[in-house]
């Protein structure tokens, strides 16, 4: 699989909420960074995901990939809900990826990853 591939897995599965297909899709001790947030290993991931998922019912559409051996780089639109209103953000994402797994990724959403 190629990077763009496992990054296409990640988001469909983000997409459907499906929490253990997207930790298939991470090594054991993948790290999540956006904004002052870092979040490390699976079990850290699936809190973090599951609260996303509950709280702001995000969805991802992929604009743009460039692809690299073990890099993927992508611009993202994300629509949520945050205090009862629909948001749309930009998002630059850019994973590092090992024997078919996201080992690493840092997020930066438009303004701000800290939601007020």
């Amino acid at each position: 699989m190629t990077p763009t591939d496992i990054l296409n897995r990640h988001i469909h599965a983000f997409n459907a909420r499906d929490i253990d297909a997207l930790m298939a899709l991470f090594a054991p001790t993948a790290e999540w960074i956006t904004g002052q947030s870092r979040i490390v290993g699976k079990h850290e991931l699936r809190e973090f995901f599951a609260g996303a998922f509950a709280e702001l019912l995000p969805t991802l559409e992929v604009r743009t990939v460039l692809e690299a051996p073990d890099r993927v780089a992508c611009e993202i639109a994300e629509r949520l809900t945050h205090d009862g209103a629909t948001r749309v953000f930009n998002i630059a994402g850019f994973y590092t990826i090992s024997d078919g797994r996201i080992v690493a990724a840092k997020i930066y959403r438009e303004g701000s990853a800290e939601l007020d």
